[in-house]
C-alpha cells in the first residue's frame, strides 16, 4: 500500500511530496484542504489532532507535521537522502530544527504581508521587519555553505529538502536572496533537481 500525503501542494505537504519523489517513493495524494472543512472531518482529526496539513499514512502508522514527516520518509522510504552515520543523523535534525524554530517563523511572517493576506491587509513594515529579522538565519545558512555545495557537504540531502522547502512560496514570489550569494546559489541548485520542479509545478498548478 502506497504512503498516503494529506494535504495540499500549496500548503506544508509540498515538503513530503518532495522529499516521496527525490527518494523514490510511491505515494498517494490524497487532497485535503482546511478551506472547505476537510481538515476538521472526524476521520482526519484521527490522523491530526490539530486538524492541519499535512499528516500521513502508511500501513497503519500516521503522523503529523512536515519536518517530522521527512525525516521518517527519508529514513525509512527514500533512497539516498538520509545519513548513514549518527553524526550526519545529528547534523540532519540539527539543521531540522534549527530551520524550523530560526528560520520558518520570520519567513511565514514575510509570506503572510507579501503572499498570502489580500493586498489590502498587507503591512509593509510587518514585512520588512520580519525580511530584517529573516536575514540572520540566512546569513548563518550563507557562512555554512561556503565552504561547501549542500547543508551536509558533498551530497544533496533530507537537509537540504527540509531547510529550502520553507523558503519555497517566497523565492517562487520572487524575494531577492542575492545579498547572500551562497545561499543563493544552493537555493537555485535546490530547486533545480527534477523532482524540486516537479514539486514547484505541483505548488504553482494547486
Amino acid at each position: 500500500m502506497a504512503l498516503k500525503i494529506y494535504g495540499l501542494p500549496r500548503s506544508r505537504a509540498i515538503r513530503n511530496i518532495w522529499a516521496c519523489d527525490e527518494g523514490g517513493v510511491p505515494y498517494e495524494l490524497v487532497r485535503t484542504s482546511w478551506t472547505d472543512g476537510g481538515t476538521k472531518t472526524p476521520a482526519f482529526v484521527k490522523i491530526n489532532p490539530n486538524a492541519t496539513v499535512p499528516a500521513i499514512e502508511d500501513d497503519g502508522f500516521s503522523m503529523f507535521e512536515s519536518l517530522a514527516i521527512n525525516l521518517y520518509i527519508g529514513k525509512n522510504k527514500a533512497k539516498g537522502l538520509y545519513p548513514t552515520d549518527a553524526k550526519g543523523e545529528a547534523k540532519l535534525w540539527q539543521w531540522t530544527l534549527w530551520a524550523a524554530t530560526e528560520l520558518e517563523p520570520h519567513n511565514g511572517a514575510y509570506a503572510m504581508h507579501t503572499i498570502f493576506l489580500p493586498p489590502e491587509k498587507r503591512d509593509a513594515s510587518a514585512a520588512a521587519a520580519a525580511w530584517t529579522k529573516l536575514s540572520k538565519p540566512l546569513g548563518i545558512l550563507d557562512q555554512h555553505l561556503a565552504a561547501q555545495p549542500w547543508i551536509l557537504g558533498q551530497s544533496f540531502s533530507l537537509a537540504d529538502i527540509n531547510v529550502s522547502s520553507i523558503v519555497m512560496g517566497i523565492y517562487l514570489n520572487k524575494a531577492d536572496f542575492s545579498a547572500w550569494k551562497n545561499t543563493n546559489a544552493w537555493i537555485e541548485r535546490c530547486f533545480d533537481r527534477p523532482a524540486a520542479k516537479k514539486a514547484i509545478a505541483l505548488r504553482i498548478a494547486g
